[in-house]
């Protein structure tokens, strides 16, 4: 490369993980396209960047769901950098709107009764999710992909990372972590240097096993 500054697409990224993964990976000095599917909720998030002193991050509005919109942004960073080269695919749904209330106090029921007890749950034993299993599903069938594209593609660096339970919209702010622990493990894989670990399960930033 003639250029030695990074370009980079985050999706998702106008809230949570994914803004705080922008704004760590700016802080790096990488140009970064911040994505997300409402244009008005983007814009903003990319101007407060902007007023922080973040120069080096963009807006471009991207619905992953929508193929029109996915080529937009190919021809948008095509026409503005000529290359890509990192893509953090952070942009999720839980698919369900529950009562924050219940689901919390439901949470603490099973740290106060779970201790010390011989009881478990058998779903949860074997490796089932008893909150969201739709969306454990579906990111368990994402990373199984990262295998697939990795294999395909020994070229570039393919990873998956579990951010932990951090607190945010989609965890309903039940999570223990903070947005800046939590986009650890994507900004250190994101500046990978080539050569790097890929097709790898990572837990936050440790290598873990599928």
């Amino acid at each position: 490369m003639g250029d030695a500054c990074k370009y980079a697409v985050v999706t998702g990224a106008n809230k949570g993980i994914g803004f705080e993964t922008v704004k760590q990976l700016a802080n790096s000095g990488v140009t970064i396209v911040l994505t997300a599917r409402d244009e008005n909720r983007g814009t903003e998030a990319t101007s407060l960047l902007n007023e922080q002193g973040f120069s080096n991050v963009v807006f471009h509005q991207l619905d992953v769901q929508d193929a029109q919109s996915i080529e937009s942004l190919a021809k948008f960073v095509q026409t503005q950098y000529g290359r890509l080269d990192i893509l953090v695919n952070n942009a999720g749904a839980s698919g369900v709107v529950p009562d924050e209330d219940v689901l919390r106090a439901m949470n603490m029921d099973l740290v106060d009764w779970l201790p010390g007890k011989t009881f478990e749950y058998a779903l949860e034993v074997n490796g089932w999710q008893m909150i969201g299993p739709v969306y454990s599903i579906s990111k368990l069938s994402l990373n199984a992909y990262t295998r697939v594209l990795a294999r395909k593609y020994p070229k570039m660096c393919i990873n998956c990372v579990h951010p932990g339970f951090v607190n945010t919209d989609i965890t309903w702010h039940t999570g223990t972590m903070p947005v800046e622990e939590g986009a650890e493990g994507s900004v250190m894989l994101a500046l990978l240097p080539d050569g790097g670990p890929t097709g790898c399960y990572f837990d936050r930033t440790v290598l873990a096993e599928f």
